[in-house]
């Protein structure tokens, strides 16, 4: 695997180790080699670190198996996934899942997440690329506060706090980003 062909999310194995992209930029400036920055996250020991590639050197790719699991329900520390076809309970410590809960509504339909295994064992758990919450909590708007892009601040159904438009009221269904937890559009 080329490291032009990194992502956020893909994992790769370098010097013997196993890192995940958490983001990810490739610089190409005139008359100059190409670039790749990346903030990567050793998957052992969850350190966090950017590695600078000049021109694009070859990685080893990673054999991951993935399986679809839908959140069930949280049990003090311990979070609950089922198999939605041999449904088989999948318990997971709540600090491995804590990313993909932030998108979770409990009062609206479960989040089906990505489990990623490298030899039997998961190493990230990946909420799906959008959900769709309702807004429970934010200023409400006022004429005249239509201003370029303006923002505010809003408290979503799952506990996240993210920006959202001014036109957006409590009660609206919104499409949320969960690569970056922002707001892209009613629902």
């Amino acid at each position: 695997m080329e490291a032009k062909s990194l992502r956020p999310g893909k994992l790769f194995k370098m010097n013997g180790i196993v890192y995940e992209v958490i983001d990810y930029e490739f610089r190409q400036q005139p008359r100059l080699a190409a670039a790749i920055s990346a903030k990567i996250r050793n998957i052992k020991t969850g350190a966090i670190s950017v590695e600078n590639f000049k021109g694009n050197p070859v990685l080893e790719e990673v054999e991951v198996e993935k399986k679809e699991l839908q959140y069930s329900y949280a049990d003090g520390e311990i979070v609950h996934f089922m198999d939605m076809e041999t449904f088989e309970d999948y318990p997971v410590n709540r600090s491995l899942c804590e990313n993909a809960l932030r998108f979770n509504d409990e009062n609206a339909e479960p989040i089906v997440c990505t489990f990623n295994y490298i030899d039997g064992k998961i190493v990230s758990i990946v909420p799906p690329t959008f959900v769709v919450l309702t807004v429970v909590e934010t200023e409400p708007s006022v004429a005249g506060d239509t201003a370029r892009n303006a923002l505010k601040n809003a408290k979503m159904s799952s506990g996240l706090e993210t920006k959202v438009p001014m036109f957006v009221n409590n009660g609206d269904k919104l499409r949320i980003d969960t690569r970056t937890g922002a707001y892209v559009d009613r629902a």
